[in-house]
Order: C-alpha cells, then sequence, then structure tokens
C-alpha cells in the first residue's frame, strides 16, 4: 500500500481470522494500533476511553452463522448493543468508522447482488449486522461523523477457524485417516473473496467523507463441490468425496456481489483468483503440519 503515516488506529476483533492479518498489515506501514479482543472484555460494556484516535475498524462480533439460531440473544447483545458502544466512541472522539457488516439480502432475486437489492436477512446473526448498519447510519448522520459499512459475502484464507467449510476440507483432504471428503451439500454456490483483498479495501475506507455502504467479493460464484475440485487439484491428492445430503435452514442456492459501487467510488478490485487463494491456504496448512 505504501501508506507510511502514524495514523492511531483501533482494530476490535483483533484476535480474530481478519483482525490478525489487518493488525499486521497495519504495523508493518507505521500504524500506531490499539487492539481489543475478547480476553480484554465484553464489547458491548466495555469503558473504551483513550487520548487519541484516528480511526476505528470494528470486525469484533458473534459470527457463526448456525449458532445464532441457538443463542440468538447473545448474538444481538454483541453484534449490535456492542458496534453502539463503539459509535458511543466515534460520537465522543469524532472519529471514522469503519465497520464489517454481512450479506443482508436474503434470497437473491437478482445475480448479481448489489446495494440496491431488497434486504431480507435469513438468520438472526444477518439481522443483528443489519441493525447495527441502522445504527451506524443513524449515528453518522446525526452526529455526524464518516461510517464506511462492508458487507462481504465470504471471506477466507489462511488461518481461518476450521468450522468454516475450506479449511475444513483443508483439513479433510490432508488426514491420512480420512478416507471420503464429506460436506452437508455440494450445490450450494457462493462468492469467496481472499482475506488479502478484503484489507486492501478496508484500508481504503479510512479516507471516505460521509456513510456509506459497499459489497465486497469477487462477482462469481464458485459451488462447494468445485471447492473441493480445486482443492485436490492444487494439492495433488485425490480423494473420493461426497454430500450428507443435509440443507441447511433457509439455504440459498447462488449468491454472488455486485461490486461496481466498490470499484467506481474506492477503486478497488480483487487481485487473487481462486486458484491462488486455495493454493495458499494450502501451503499455510501444511507448514502448519
Amino acid at each position: 500500500m505504501g501508506i507510511k503515516t502514524a495514523k492511531h488506529v483501533l482494530v476490535t476483533g483483533s484476535d480474530g481470522f481478519i483482525g490478525r492479518r489487518l493488525v499486521k498489515s497495519l504495523h508493518n506501514d507505521g500504524f500506531i494500533v490499539e487492539e481489543f479482543d475478547r480476553s480484554i472484555g465484553d464489547i458491548s460494556t466495555y469503558d473504551f476511553n483513550y487520548a487519541e484516535l484516528d480511526h476505528v475498524i470494528h470486525l469484533a462480533s458473534m459470527i457463526f452463522v448456525p449458532a445464532s439460531w441457538d443463542d440468538t440473544k447473545s448474538f444481538y447483545q454483541t453484534n449490535v448493543i456492542g458496534t453502539i458502544n463503539l459509535l458511543e466512541l466515534c460520537r465522543k472522539m469524532n472519529c471514522p468508522l469503519t465497520y464489517i457488516s454481512s450479506y443482508v439480502y436474503g434470497t437473491p432475486q437478482y445475480l448479481p447482488v448489489d446495494e440496491n437489492h431488497p434486504i431480507s436477512p435469513l438468520s438472526p446473526y444477518n439481522h443483528s449486522k443489519l441493525l447495527a448498519e441502522e445504527a451506524c447510519r443513524y449515528y453518522s448522520n446525526t452526529f455526524n461523523f464518516p461510517v464506511t459499512v462492508f458487507r462481504p459475502v465470504n471471506v477466507y484464507g489462511p488461518g481461518q477457524n476450521p468450522i468454516f467449510l475450506i479449511p475444513k476440507i483443508i483439513q479433510q483432504t490432508f488426514d491420512p485417516s480420512v478416507e471420503s471428503i464429506e460436506v452437508m451439500d455440494l450445490r450450494p454456490k457462493r462468492d469467496f473473496l481472499f482475506i488479502d483483498d478484503f484489507i486492501k479495501a478496508i484500508r481504503l475506507s479510512f479516507d471516505q467523507p460521509n456513510f456509506d455502504i459497499y459489497n465486497i467479493g469477487t462477482g462469481y460464484s464458485v459451488s462447494v463441490e468445485e471447492i473441493i475440485k480445486t482443492i485436490l487439484r492444487e494439492s495433488g491428492i485425490n480423494k473420493p468425496y461426497s454430500a450428507k445430503g443435509e440443507e441447511r435452514k433457509n439455504e440459498t442456492w447462488d449468491v454472488y456481489a455486485g461490486i461496481s459501487k466498490i470499484k467506481n467510488q474506492l477503486s478497488w478490485e480483487p487481485g487473487t483468483t481462486f486458484e491462488e487463494g486455495i493454493r495458499k491456504c494450502i501451503e499455510e496448512y501444511k507448514e502448519s503440519l
């Protein structure tokens, strides 16, 4: 990026998949980084207090969609009230915020899904992120500080928790005790964005002047079966694979993001092909063995 200014940045969720990579990127470019993670406290009640702060990047949230059906109240408490707590900090310090939301559109009425697509959250997780977005909009417009909201579809990359699809498939691929790779369903198609491309977009949000929302992805989708085939091809391993035939609640069969707005307004576009991203994930996994 070539940015060497000593900006003072707070990153919440700094111990997470995206947070760790983002903090490293910021440190490398000379930023002063304050970190907040779960070990420090509850984001919905924590008393944030800084003498100086130039920007807040809010990643911290409860994220695993299936769990939001079982522990719904905690998702709203963390994702909505936690965001409002950060907005109060930004209001007090007149500090811009970058908020990482989620896919909130529901079953696509058309593809690609752009920012004008009707909103219809399919899970408590997605709904909690939408409510947090609305709080961001209100605070930004009422108290006059910039907020940039990103709506990513699926971010993946080295170091992602193995509860998620791609690292789970990689783990099964390399585990000699696993004779056949097994997934819930081979059919769903998703837009998968490599983590480094996402971090570049976050960095571009620092100087945005107002409230705005951007979809972010690659603009094309990949099926679960295509993911498996790509991982097998890039790993040089040959294994059979199958599906359990289990459909997720409110499953969306195909979705990919319309990214014209972020290309035009932030001059951003993805730079990593899916094959390249999978290759990097495999390399990291092999080094960890």
